[in-house]
């Protein structure tokens, strides 16, 4: 029976899947071949075998290599930021309203963060709107043209046409959509 590492290993879960990716970074060679999937260790030779099943699986019984059966860990000494992050960037106001309240179970009692979220900055910035009205408009036909090109479009229009030109006269407000290519 092979031993799986815990990097592997997600506890309560029914079924757990080997990442063929992940066994080639930590440096094991797989070989599928005549109906049978082999892994091997670099210094320790031949550590799984499995035969294909029907529904065309490979099954290895294995159990895990510690007691204490962990999936991730991490720690942090912000527990206020961690918390933050976890709820998707939550302000502190909910954050405070889900303790005040007892809303989830294991949340610890904690004031505010002292640093800055600088995901919650950036999704929080300010732009400028577009101007309503332009500071020049043109007073006589074709003084400004506006012009845009759209492509290649797929699939081509009916005509086998690929992308778009556009040009709005300014004064008139009158367009002129071309196709071609």
């Amino acid at each position: 029976m092979f031993v799986i590492p815990e990097v592997f290993y997600v506890p309560d879960l029914k079924n757990n899947l080997l990442s063929l990716g992940q066994l080639q970074e930590k440096g094991m060679t797989v070989l599928i071949q005549h109906g049978k999937c082999k892994i091997f260790h670099a210094s320790k030779g031949l550590i799984i075998e499995s035969r294909i099943t029907q529904n065309r699986m490979f099954c290895v019984h294995a159990r895990c290599s510690s007691e204490e059966q962990k999936c991730l860990s991490s720690s942090t000494t912000d527990q206020a930021n961690l918390w933050h992050c976890r709820y998707g960037h939550l302000d502190w106001n909910g954050l405070r309203l889900r303790q005040q309240k007892g809303m989830v179970k294991g949340l610890p009692k904690f004031k505010g963060s002292q640093t800055v979220c600088k995901d919650c900055l950036k999704g929080r910035q300010h732009r400028d709107p577009f101007p309503s009205e332009s500071s020049w408009r043109a007073s006589t036909t074709f003084q400004l043209v506006h012009a845009d090109i759209c492509g290649s479009i797929n699939p081509s229009s009916n005509s086998k046409k690929r992308y778009l030109l556009t040009f709005i006269d300014d004064f008139s407000k009158k367009n002129l959509d071309l196709f071609f290519g």
